[in-house]
């Protein structure tokens, strides 16, 4: 089965690029998942091969459930080193951005970004790129940015050098951005490549229990907490959303990533189709920020646009509402009935 991605021209210029480049950095975006970091960590280590010395930069803090990761403490993080970052992006030399497709996705640091003088690289797997970049590689077919990044280590010739530990990270991000692979994973060159990862000697289910197993008692009293008081289930339209405010998280000592998937869970109730999840901002007032899921052909990448300022993929996107939670709350119902006779069908 063929792994390969990049015709011969892209792989040429990738090499070429990588050779000549001094100062490399790798950044992804805002709030940085398993897939941003994971494909950011496993990138790296195939620069380290080749001799690279990359340094990967964040915009801001990911989840407690990633702090495992190898390599993650070599990460740095964009709003607590904001002066050293950006000497680092002012003196790349090439920047390959892993896991989002357009500028403002990286926020704070969007303007160091866009005025760094480096060569550009995207690997990406969302819809509709916004960047310019030297090398473009955006593939929406793909279950992440992970498995590009893997695809494109096998087709250089990397990975009979590939690390344990890169094949750790390669695994979670895959698995992460597929709900533990549960939805945009049917494809079997997927399967193949967890083959080839496992390889390498790694423990996949501590992988899934690192991430999925790794919640304090606030954090589970906390999510049965929304499930059992704050889920709205519309089951006319087979659709659900629920509202975590500032208080609830107040409530139940929050840290980020408590509410990590929680937005699957509604889909679980017979017959849904559609759940939306809202969360207060902890920082900015008058910013909810919106995840959506689906099953099935339900476009949550199309309410996301049209509804949420917001896009990403057919079931799992998410946005921002400028607005309260209760005017957020009638945009979310709002949407639901636009899309009633396909939730109902």
């Amino acid at each position: 089965m063929q792994l390969e991605i990049l015709s011969q021209s892209d792989s040429n210029t990738l090499n070429g690029l990588i050779q000549v480049a001094n100062n490399i950095v790798i950044c992804c975006h805002k709030s940085p998942d398993g897939d941003a970091i994971g494909s950011s960590l496993a990138w790296a280590e195939y620069l380290r091969q080749v001799g690279k010395k990359p340094l990967i930069i964040v915009p801001d803090a990911f989840p407690d459930f990633l702090k495992w990761l190898p390599g993650v403490e070599k990460v740095m993080r964009y709003d607590k080193h904001t002066a050293i970052c950006k000497e680092r992006i002012a003196e790349a030399d090439l920047i390959f951005c892993l896991d989002f497709n357009a500028t403002n996705r990286v926020d704070d640091m969007q303007h160091a970004l866009e005025t760094a003088t480096a060569q550009r690289v995207v690997f990406d797997h969302h819809l509709n790129p916004q960047m310019d970049a030297c090398l473009m590689v955006s593939l929406p077919q793909m279950s992440s940015t992970c498995e590009i990044v893997f695809r494109i280590v096998w087709q250089l010739g990397g990975f009979e050098m590939f690390s344990r530990q890169a094949a750790i990270a390669v695994y979670c991000g895959m698995m992460t951005d597929t709900g533990g692979f549960t939805y945009n994973s049917t494809r079997p060159e997927i399967y193949v490549i967890i083959g080839h990862l496992l390889t390498k000697g790694f423990d996949k289910d501590k992988v899934y229990r690192n991430v999925y197993n790794n919640y304090s008692s606030w954090a589970i009293r906390f999510r049965g907490y929304l499930m059992s008081q704050k889920l709205n289930v519309l089951n006319e339209l087979n659709a659900s959303y629920f509202c975590i405010t500032r208080q609830d998280m107040k409530n139940f000592h929050f840290v980020k990533g408590d509410a990590e998937g929680l937005v699957n869970e509604p889909l679980r109730i017979k017959g849904q189709k559609l759940v939306i999840s809202l969360r207060e901002d902890t920082d900015k007032d008058n910013l909810i920020l919106v995840s959506l899921r689906s099953v099935d052909d339900f476009p949550c990448n199309e309410m996301a646009e049209r509804f949420f300022n917001g896009g990403g993929h057919l079931n799992a996107s998410g946005g921002k509402l400028f607005c309260s939670m209760s005017e957020a709350e009638r945009v979310v119902r709002d949407a639901i009935m636009a899309y009633s006779g396909r939730l109902r069908a």
